[in-house]
């Protein structure tokens, strides 16, 4: 009979992954899930502190989770020396084995490589660090990415000869970063990874088959530029080439999915999450969404719970697209 327990069904323990952008924001709230159910985390990022802070923060997440169960385990431990002790006092000889392997784990199991994933050679960097650490990864999570150029300081009821200049006066430069980051390092990271999710299904140490998954937005799917164009549009090309990765990796038994958040509190969304409680009209949920939100999107995808997934875009956005002209 299958196995319907939650705790095997999301089970991702033991999985190894690695996460770009994984020092802040989404990324982060994506290392923190995987690692606190027991997967190895790899995060890759351009700026050291924040990934050693972000290493140290799943630690300290993790020991103020077992720290009760670290106190509980310290008392038993008393107690069966005390039960010891007397038993040898009534010349009992049964013995109590202690197992020097049955304690609390403590994960730490997120790793650091500072990276800058719109570079190759960084790239193939961190593909010859996690191979010689692990030899082989069940899932790529490719996060990073920027807002670019937007329309923050033009009057909604602007002129046209006011629009087109506000548009005009973006720097070409800033735009085509966008996309550098947004679309095209994030097809590189995937085509970096590949052997190493190949070597992933073949280790099999996780029922479900190697994974590659995009972090877009719910913006790519809006009407409205409420974070530019080149934002949007950066994000709307890497879900169509992740589904063209879909088919494309299916001879390779890898697969392909894409996360669509909409407003999670980053470094990007800063300036515009100012508030707890948001008007309905605006987010159906009235509030933003939060690391439990994005930890339950996660571990379905990532788990055998989403094994049978492939090619799919997850919109977790609190129901925004559901009231703004959109396509999805």
């Amino acid at each position: 009979m299958a196995d319907l327990d939650p705790s095997s069904l999301f089970n991702v323990k033991g999985l190894v992954a690695v996460v770009t952008g994984g020092g802040t924001g989404i990324g982060l709230m994506i290392a923190q899930a995987l690692e606190a159910n027991g997967a190895i985390v790899y995060i890759l990022g351009r700026r050291q502190e924040v990934l050693e802070k972000a290493a140290t923060t799943a630690v300290s997440i993790f020991i103020s989770k077992f720290g009760l169960v670290l106190l509980y385990l310290k008392i038993a431990l008393f107690f069966i020396f005390a039960v010891h002790l007397a038993w040898r006092a009534n010349d009992i000889d049964t013995e109590v084995p202690m197992d020097s392997d049955r304690s609390v784990q403590k994960h730490g199991n997120i790793h650091i490589f500072r990276a800058d994933v719109t570079s190759k050679s960084d790239l193939s960097a961190a593909v010859d660090h996690i191979t010689s650490k692990s030899g082989y990864v069940n899932l790529v999570v490719a996060n990073s990415g920027i807002t670019g150029p937007t329309l923050r300081g033009l009057d909604k009821g602007a002129s046209l000869t006011d629009f087109r200049n506000h548009l005009w006066n973006w720097d070409a430069d800033e735009f085509n970063q966008t996309f550098a980051l947004n679309t095209t390092a994030a097809f590189f990271t995937v085509v970096a990874f590949l052997e190493l999710l190949d070597k992933g299904n073949k280790a099999g140490n996780v029922e479900q088959k190697s994974q590659v998954i995009c972090v877009s937005s719910a913006g790519a799917f809006s009407r409205l530029p409420m974070a530019g164009h080149a934002y949007a549009g950066s994000k709307a090309a890497i879900i169509h080439i992740m589904k063209q990765l879909a088919t494309s990796l299916v001879p390779y038994d890898i697969r392909s999915n894409v996360l669509a958040p909409g407003m999670y509190p980053s470094e990007m969304s800063a300036s515009i999450l100012t508030q707890e409680v948001w008007p309905r009209d605006f987010i159906p949920e009235q509030r933003a969404g939060n690391i439990k939100d994005m930890a339950g999107a996660l571990l379905f995808l990532t788990s055998r719970a989403g094994g049978y997934v492939n090619g799919n875009v997850l919109l977790t956005d609190g129901g925004r697209l559901s009231i703004l002209p959109a396509t999805y």
